[in-house]
C-alpha cells in the first residue's frame, strides 16, 4: 500500500508533467491523416484516420519519447555497470504506447500494465529521477527503493506487476470502481501478448462485458513472449479479436499518432457507457525481454535492423515534424540535447542519494496509512509480530 502523504521533495503530477514539457506555447492546429493500415477493427467500426491535433501535442509526444528512451538507455548502462540489480525489462521500441495513452486520456482515468513499466510510471507524473532511483535500490525512488523494475506507482498509475497477467483482474476492478462512482473514465489495463492466454485474462472479459465496465484491455504485442514467437504460443495471433463478445480493434503501436488516435477513441467509447474492448497494440522491443536475454537467440539481428530503420516511432514522429513545418532540423537536435541533459542530470542525483536506513519499521511504514494501524500486525510466526506504537517486534509467544 502506498503512503498516501507526499514527499517534502516531491513534485505533483500536473506540476512534473508541465516541468518536462517543452512544448512551445502555439496552439495552431495540425492535420494529420493516417495510413489505412493503421487500424483494423474486429465488430467495431474504426477509428477516423484523418483528425487535427495541435502543435504543442505533437511536441510533447516527441520530448516525452525520446525522454523515455533516453532513460531506458541510461538503465542498461547502469545495469551493465551493476548498479542495478535484479530483474530489469526496458521498452526501447515501445515507447509510442505510453506516450500515446497518456496524451489521449485525463488524469481521472487509470493506467495499469506488467513489469515492462518504466515508461508508463514516468508518463504518469514520476521523475527520471525516482523511476532510476527505484531501479537502484535509493530512498528516493518512485516506491522508496523496496519495488524495483517490476513495481513501480505513481498517480493514477496502478504498477508494474510481476506476476504474469495478474494485473487485468486488477485492471477491470479499477473500471468497476469508475463505474461504481460515476466517474466519467476508464481503466487501461495492458498486458502482453505471452500475458494473452491467462485464464484471468478471459475471467476479466467476461466480467467487464457482464457488469458493462470502462475497462480497455490493451495488448502490447510485441511478439515474442519472453523468447516465445507469439505464432508458437497462441493459436489465434489476432489478440484484439480474443474478446468473442467485447469488439476490439488492432493498432499500429509503431505510430504515436495512431496509438494516440486509438485511445482517445478507447476513452470516449469507455465513457459514453459501451462498456469494455480489447484493443491490441502491435509493437516491438529491439532489447531482449529482459536484461538476462540478448534478444538474439530467437530472431535475427536483419529482423532487429530492420525494424529500427523502418518502423521506428520516434523516427516516424520526426519526420512529421519536419514534413509539416512544425519544428526544424535544428531545434530538433536541442530537444534531443536538452533530453540527453535532463536524464544525464537525473542519472546523477539518483546515482548520489542513499538507499533505505537499515531499520526494521521501514518494513512495515506502508502497510498502513499513517495513523490508521492496528496495535500489532501479526507475522509469520510470533517472533514476526510487530508493534507499531514502539516500533519493534513484539516476541511474543503466543
Amino acid at each position: 500500500m502506498l503512503r498516501t502523504t507526499a514527499r517534502p521533495s516531491a513534485l505533483t503530477a500536473v506540476s512534473r508533467i508541465a516541468q518536462r514539457s517543452l512544448a512551445s506555447s502555439s496552439t495552431d492546429l495540425i492535420s494529420i491523416e493516417l495510413p489505412a493500415s493503421s487500424f483494423e477493427g474486429y465488430n467495431l467500426e474504426v477509428p477516423e484516420l484523418n483528425f487535427d491535433t495541435e502543435k504543442e501535442t505533437l511536441l510533447k509526444m516527441y520530448k516525452d519519447m525520446i525522454i523515455i528512451r533516453r532513460m531506458e538507455m541510461a538503465a542498461d548502462a547502469l545495469y551493465k555497470a551493476k548498479k542495478i540489480r535484479g530483474f530489469c525489462h526496458l521498452s526501447v521500441g515501445q515507447e509510442a504506447i505510453a506516450v500515446g495513452i497518456e496524451n489521449a486520456i485525463t488524469p481521472e482515468d487509470t493506467v495499469i500494465t506488467s513489469y515492462r513499466c518504466h515508461g508508463f510510471a514516468f508518463m504518469r507524473g514520476a521523475s527520471v529521477k525516482e523511476v532510476l532511483g527505484e531501479l537502484m535500490g535509493k530512498r528516493s525512488g518512485v516506491s522508496y527503493g523496496k519495488g524495483g523494475s517490476m513495481h513501480m506507482f505513481a498517480p493514477g498509475f496502478y504498477g508494474g506487476n510481476g506476476i504474469v497477467g495478474a494485473q487485468v483482474p486488477l485492471g477491470a476492478g479499477l473500471a468497476f470502481s469508475h463505474k461504481y462512482r460515476g466517474q466519467k473514465a476508464a481503466s487501461f489495463t495492458l498486458y502482453g501478448d505471452g500475458a494473452s492466454n491467462q485464464g484471468q485474462v478471459f475471467e476479466s472479459y467476461n466480467m467487464a462485458k457482464l457488469w458493462n465496465l470502462p475497462c480497455i484491455f490493451a495488448c502490447e504485442n510485441n511478439k515474442y513472449g519472453m523468447g516465445t514467437a507469439a505464432s508458437r504460443s497462441s493459436a489465434i495471433v489476432d489478440y484484439y479479436k480474443r474478446g468473442q463478445y467485447i469488439p476490439g480493434l488492432k493498432v499500429n503501436g509503431m505510430d504515436v499518432l495512431a496509438t494516440y488516435q486509438a485511445s482517445k477513441f478507447a476513452k470516449d467509447w469507455a465513457a459514453q457507457g459501451n462498456g469494455p474492448l480489447v484493443l491490441e497494440y502491435e509493437t516491438y522491443r529491439y532489447g531482449g525481454h529482459s536484461m538476462s536475454d540478448p534478444g538474439t537467440t530467437y530472431r535475427t539481428r536483419e529482423e532487429v535492423q530492420h525494424m529500427r530503420s523502418r518502423n521506428d516511432p520516434i523516427a516516424g514522429l520526426k519526420a512529421i515534424l519536419l514534413d509539416k513545418e512544425i519544428a526544424t532540423e535544428e531545434e530538433i537536435k536541442a530537444y534531443d540535447k536538452e533530453a540527453r541533459k535532463y536524464v544525464d542530470e537525473q542519472v546523477a542525483a539518483a546515482e548520489a542519494d542513499s538507499p533505505p536506513e537499515a531499520k526494521m519499521d521501514i518494513l512495515f511504514e506502508d502497510v498502513y496509512v499513517p495513523g490508521s494501524e492496528i496495535p500489532v500486525l501479526r507475522g509469520r510466526i510470533s517472533d514476526d509480530s510487530w508493534d507499531f506504537k514502539n516500533k519493534t517486534f513484539l516476541n511474543k509467544v503466543y
